[in-house]
């Protein structure tokens, strides 16, 4: 790509302000979204203390990394709005990928130890 078509790259301002006011829209349609995530998991109280301990945990995670996902996306989006030309947005495309691929693979393997934890202890005789 030669210099003339990076300096010309720009995003024009009307675009740019719908870009942002439909980002903030998500961020509020997000965050109600979680409001009634976390309401519809506190309806989860109907069962025994173990599960409902377990339940509970994975919940708060399922939740907390959809908090976290959901936000670290809406960051993205907003940096790519600010980006000066196409090899910016690459770059930070790229970024963001790797970063999420990493994130995620964490979260999957703890989802995968908590899910595991709650099953065993549901399992568990009573006594």
């Amino acid at each position: 790509m030669n210099d003339e078509v990076r300096e010309r790259f720009e995003i024009p301002k009307e675009m740019r302000s719908m870009a942002e006011a439909s980002v903030e829209h998500a961020r509020k349609t997000f965050e109600k979204f979680v409001g009634a995530a976390q309401t519809a998991a506190g309806s989860i109280e109907e069962r025994n203390a173990t599960v409902r301990a377990g339940a509970r945990d994975v919940s708060s995670k399922a939740i907390t990394y959809a908090e976290k996902n959901v936000q670290a996306s809406l960051d993205h989006a907003q940096l790519l709005l600010k980006a000066k030309d196409l090899a910016e947005v690459m770059r930070l495309q790229g970024e963001y990928v790797q970063a999420q691929m990493r994130v995620l693979a964490e979260q999957a393997s703890e989802m995968s130890q908590t899910v595991g934890k709650a099953a065993m202890d549901a399992a568990k005789p009573r006594a």
